[in-house]
């Protein structure tokens, strides 16, 4: 027989579940969809935003967009807490942390808030849908590539990354990794360090430097952020060491263009409006019952076309590409 206690326990998971589901109901038009990005001064998520305000101005509803001045899972807290007492029907957030944000916006779910992620995920129990700009493990091969076309197939580089904390830019940092180890062909390419720019311009300038004089045999950094590729390349540029030091990693094209053209970098890029545009698309088709999350879930999303959900609810925008002197007129931003 059942101790009380544990049929006690039963009944409020039953309750919590009615609840959950009586809250999140289909909604019938469309809705407000609060964006989150990882920090409010980053122009890759501005240009974003201008993707969602086009889908919105075609298929209706609002996008907001609020972001905190500190790259930091705390400040984003704040941030879905504030989504909610606003009465959006779909957060979407780009994370600073994967796990800390999690809490607050399973709480967001229980009070009717519907919840995806775009450019940078969090733990998949409290989402319904990544959106996500290119396969993860593509984008690392090609910054790898990259790197290693760069400087010959040997010799030291570094990494540049974010936050200690950033869940897209670990992913990338750990497939390359295995895939170095696992590869011959990168048996002569050495990587000496994995430093963070804290998505501060100033930071990943001072990180740049401390890079090249660490280590003066280094041949090239790999930054995989939009704020830090430009940042240090200003930074080398300054120093008399662009060109001598190569950079590759994920940028606008447009800031590191004149790098690109004098061959001292290449850059992996997308279009970074349509990620936005995408979005918005998929949070207003969940907001209204059109999909679930569940791997299958056909949709339309408007000029983009059909898209399908892949496994773990994650949906790519597409195919990335490298950046070089030759395709550098393909990309607006």
């Amino acid at each position: 027989m059942k101790s009380f206690q544990s049929v006690l326990l039963a009944s409020a998971v039953l309750l919590i579940s009615a609840s959950f589901a009586f809250s999140q109901e289909c909604a019938k038009e469309a809705v407000t969809v609060g964006f989150l990005p990882k920090l409010d001064t980053d122009p890759y998520f501005k240009v974003a935003q201008q993707g969602a305000e086009e889908a919105a101005k075609e298929i209706g509803g609002k996008a907001i967009q609020v972001a905190p001045s500190q790259a930091t899972a705390e400040a984003q807290i704040d941030f879905i807490n504030s989504l909610v007492s606003q009465k959006v029907g779909v957060i979407a957030i780009s994370a600073n942390d994967a796990n800390a944000v999690a809490p607050a916006l399973k709480r967001a779910a229980q009070q009717g808030v519907r919840v995806i992620s775009y450019d940078s995920d969090v733990a998949g129990d409290a989402r319904s849908v990544f959106v996500n700009q290119a396969k993860g493990d593509s984008l690392a091969e090609m910054m790898l590539e990259s790197a290693y076309n760069l400087i010959g197939g040997e010799g030291e580089f570094a990494i540049l990354s974010s936050t200690p904390t950033a869940t897209n830019q670990n992913a990338w940092i750990d497939f390359m990794k295995a895939k170095m180890a696992a590869e011959p062909k990168f048996a002569k390419m050495k990587l000496v360090q994995v430093a963070y720019g804290e998505e501060s311009e100033q930071i990943n300038q001072q990180q740049a430097l401390a890079l090249v004089q660490a280590f003066p045999d280094i041949k090239a950094i790999i930054v995989p952020a939009g704020i830090g590729l430009p940042a240090a390349a200003r930074a080398l540029e300054e120093a008399g060491m662009i060109g001598k030091v190569k950079l590759t990693g994920l940028a606008p094209a447009t800031l590191i263009s004149k790098y690109i053209k004098d061959g001292a970098a290449q850059d992996i890029w997308w279009n970074v409006s349509d990620l936005g545009y995408l979005t918005y698309q998929t949070a207003q088709a969940l907001a209204q019952c059109k999909i679930t999350g569940k791997e299958g879930d056909k949709f339309s999303a408007g000029r983009l076309g059909e898209y399908t959900i892949g496994a773990g609810g994650e949906l790519i925008l597409g195919p990335a590409k490298i950046v070089t002197p030759d395709n550098l007129a393909e990309f607006k931003f």
